[in-house]
């Protein structure tokens, strides 16, 4: 018998399965600025963000966001660094022209996006693709912006956060929605870390019946409160998504994002180099690390845990008493 063969001359589905991450369609998408941002106000300066920009441009990774395009009328400038309304003036000045492969992405908040104005056409802009954030309430609202981005030139996604709280027959009726909509992926998002394999087992599955036929992607963005985030990235890339978002050494909002360096590790396809991000970890992340809090700690499990949006966690690891797990733990209890 062969090697990876069984006894009628096929492959063994070990052997298939061994090479599952090699799909050539799998993309690799770097969120480290924008999720990264909500921590700081998004306040990176611009060699942070060039920094980034070069190692995902090393590393072979697909695509990178660069922060939000978000309403100036909603957010006050002053406020928040340049990342969260990523003028073009302000992108160029970082990636010039980006005479590179890696594209280029920003995220679209459904509601807090001035989208008819502030997103140029496709052939005035660096940007190769327009994510659009919303809660499944906003479906509507995401679908125009959508609709917007697609007939500006760009490639899309739609990111349904806090997929979580969402109930089936809420969901299904999204889908249905998505599924008729101009968006080329469609992300499960984990948004409170909340989830666990087996869910999202049945959330990829549901997502991917509903695409049948439709030529459309889907993809997974995990946070790490349970640190599950790496775990459920390759629980739905094994199912069937696609298009996996990581951060480089994990940065994001309270408990972080699935890591790329253990990402980029997993995948068996020689284009992703993870030389680069380390450098980029040792370089640039440890020394960050004294500067800005992220990463698992006990009162994002606990949030996770509860199926619950950070922001409590977020304000406590701020406050005075940022260890004080046992009363942040009564405290969130009794509040249910």
């Amino acid at each position: 018998m062969g090697q990876g063969k069984n006894g009628n001359g096929r492959a063994d589905k070990s052997a298939v399965d061994s090479w599952v991450t090699y799909r050539p369609q799998i993309k690799v998408f770097d969120c480290t600025v924008r999720d990264g941002g909500l921590i700081n106000n998004h306040r990176f300066d611009d060699a942070f963000v060039r920094r980034i920009y070069d190692t995902c441009v090393a590393a072979g990774v697909d695509y990178m966001e660069l922060g939000y395009k978000a309403d100036r009328k909603i957010f006050v400038p002053a406020e928040h660094g340049a990342w969260k309304f990523c003028a073009e003036d302000d992108l160029r000045r970082v990636v010039g022209d980006n005479a590179t492969s890696l594209k280029l992405s920003v995220m679209a908040d459904a509601e807090r996006t001035d989208y008819h104005n502030d997103i140029l056409p496709r052939d005035k802009s660096v940007l190769n693709c327009i994510r659009i954030a919303t809660y499944v309430h906003q479906i509507p609202t995401a679908v125009d912006m959508l609709k917007d981005a697609h007939d500006k030139g760009y490639e899309t996604t739609l990111n349904l956060m806090a997929v979580s709280t969402v109930q089936d027959r809420e969901l299904a009726d999204a889908l249905v929605v998505l599924a008729r909509a101009p968006v080329d992926t469609v992300y499960v998002v984990d948004s409170f870390g909340s989830l666990y394999s087996e869910q999202i087992r049945d959330l990829v599955q549901k997502f991917l019946k509903a695409l049948e036929g439709t030529g459309k992607n889907v993809g997974f963005h995990g946070h790490n409160n349970q640190q599950l985030a790496y775990a459920n990235t390759i629980e739905a890339l094994i199912l069937g998504a696609t298009w996996l978002d990581a951060t480089i050494h994990g940065l994001g909002r309270g408990a972080g994002n699935c890591p790329l360096e253990l990402l980029l590790g997993f995948l068996k396809n020689p284009k992703f180099h993870l030389r680069p991000v380390l450098q980029c970890v040792q370089d640039v992340f440890v020394p960050l690390r004294q500067k800005i809090d992220w990463g698992y700690s006990i009162p994002y499990m606990i949030t996770g845990q509860l199926n619950q949006h950070p922001r409590t966690a977020i304000k406590v690891r701020e406050g005075k008493t940022p260890d004080d797990y046992v009363g942040f733990y009564d405290q969130t209890i009794e509040e249910e």
